[in-house]
C-alpha cells in the first residue's frame, strides 16, 4: 500500500522542473517494493524508495539529472550488496524520468482512482539495460514511434483502458502491478500501477480518541470517513485522506457504505454506539470489519441487547471489542490510536493480499 500524492503535492501542483524516481522490479531482499517513488527538485526531495546507499546513489543521479537540463528516461540497475554495501543483497532496477508536471497534477485528482502510468525507458536485450555495477551500456535514442504513430514518454489510463494523457502505448496487463516489459519491438516500458487506497475506514465519533485516530492515519494509504452529529467538534483543518459527514442519521451512511468498508465505532453516546452497531451487523455479507471501543464488560452488554434484536452469534463473535492490540494497555487517546492503528494496517495489508478482482487486460 502507497499513498505517495497526498503529502507531495498539497496544492496539487509541481513548480519546479523534478525527477521521478521508481522502483521498477526487485529481485531477492530489498528495502522497497515496485512502486514506491521519489520526487526530486533542486531543493530536495519527497518520499522514498528505502533510504541508504541506494537512495543516496539515487539521488545523485537524479540531481545529475536536473543539472543536465532533463534527459531522456531510463532504467538504472542497482546490485545492492556488491556495489552499494548493502546487506539486503537483493538487486533493484530504478527508472528516472523527468516529471510532467500536468501529469503529476492530474494523478493527484484522481488519487481516489485507480490510474496506470506507461513509460518508454528504453530497449530490452540490445542494448542493454544500464547497470552501475560496471557494465555500462552506450547511450540510445528511445523509440519515437509505437504502432506507427508518435509514442509520448509517458501515458496515463484509467480502469477502463482509456487514454488520459500522453500518447499511444503498448497493451499492457494491468493485473501484474508495476513492473517492466518489453514490447514486439524490444522497446523496454515501465507500467506503474498507481492505485487508489484499497482500505476504507467508516470512523464514528469525532471526540478526543476519534481525533486521535485520524491523525494516526493522516499518511497512511487509506480513506477515511469521519462522521459526527456536533460539526463543531471537526478541526478547521483535516488532513488529505479525510472526508468528514455531519450527519444525525449516521445509520444511513452505514447501508449506503461499500462491501468491505471498515467501520469503526467511538462515539459520545452508548445508545447511539448500539444502534450503529445493530446497522453494521444487519449488512449482508461478511466482508466488512467492526470495531467497537469499550471494555469487555461492554461487549457483553452489547452482545446481549443485539442478540435480543436478531443479530446472530456468527456475527457477534466478527465484531472486534476492545480494539486495539492485545497487550497496549494504555488509556491516553495517542496511546489508543497507535494501537488502533497498526491493528487496522494489519488487517488492511491482509486484505490486500487477497486477489483483486476489479482488475483485468487491456
Amino acid at each position: 500500500m502507497s499513498d505517495w500524492l497526498q503529502d507531495w503535492l498539497p496544492n496539487e501542483e509541481l513548480h519546479a522542473p523534478a525527477v521521478l524516481v521508481t522502483v521498477a522490479r526487485v529481485e531477492g531482499s530489498v528495502p522497497r517494493e515496485p512502486g514506491a517513488r521519489m520526487l526530486v527538485d533542486a531543493q530536495g526531495f519527497r518520499g522514498t524508495i528505502g533510504g541508504g546507499h541506494l537512495e543516496h546513489r539515487a539521488l545523485e543521479m537524479a540531481r545529475a539529472m536536473l543539472e543536465q537540463g532533463g534527459g531522456q528516461a531510463h532504467v538504472e540497475r542497482f546490485p545492492l550488496g556488491p556495489k552499494l554495501g548493502q546487506c539486503c543483497g537483493g538487486i533493484a532496477w530504478l527508472a528516472f524520468e523527468m516529471a510532467d508536471a500536468e501529469q503529476i497534477a492530474l494523478l493527484n485528482r484522481r488519487r481516489n482512482e485507480d490510474t496506470w502510468r506507461v513509460v518508454l525507458v528504453g530497449w530490452a536485450g540490445s542494448p542493454p539495460t544500464r547497470s552501475i555495477d560496471g557494465s555500462s551500456a552506450a547511450n540510445s535514442t528511445l523509440a519515437e514511434r509505437v504502432g506507427g504513430r508518435p509514442a509520448h514518454p509517458t501515458s496515463l489510463f484509467d480502469a477502463n483502458g482509456r487514454l488520459l494523457a500522453g500518447g499511444d502505448a503498448p497493451a499492457f496487463d494491468r493485473t501484474a502491478g508495476t513492473h517492466l516489459f518489453q514490447d514486439a519491438d524490444n522497446r523496454l516500458w515501465l507500467l506503474d500501477a498507481v492505485l487508489a487506497p484499497r482500505a476504507h475506514l467508516m470512523l464514528f465519533g469525532a471526540g478526543h480518541v476519534g481525533a486521535a485516530i485520524v491523525r494516526a492515519l493522516a499518511e497512511l494509504p487509506c480513506r477515511v470517513t469521519w462522521v459526527d452529529e456536533r460539526d463543531e467538534l471537526f478541526p478547521a483543518s483535516i488532513p488529505a485522506n479525510v472526508t468528514v459527514e455531519a450527519t444525525d442519521t449516521p445509520e444511513v451512511l452505514v447501508e449506503k457504505a461499500p462491501h468491505g468498508t471498515t467501520f469503526l465505532v467511538m462515539t459520545h453516546s452508548h445508545a447511539l454506539d448500539l444502534q450503529l452497531s445493530h446497522a453494521i451487523l444487519s449488512r449482508p455479507g461478511a466482508g466488512d470489519w467492526f470495531g467497537l471501543i469499550g471494555s469487555s464488560t461492554k461487549r457483553r452488554q452489547f452482545e446481549h441487547r443485539l442478540r435480543e434484536r436478531g443479530i446472530d452469534a456468527a456475527r457477534l463473535d466478527a465484531m472486534v471489542c476492545p480494539v486495539g492490540l492485545p497487550g497496549i494497555e494504555g488509556k491516553a487517546p495517542a496511546v489508543i490510536a497507535a494501537s488502533v492503528a497498526a491493528q487496522l494496517l494489519l488487517v488492511w495489508e491482509a486484505c490486500a493480499r487477497q486477489p483483486d478482482v476489479s482488475t483485468e487486460f487491456i
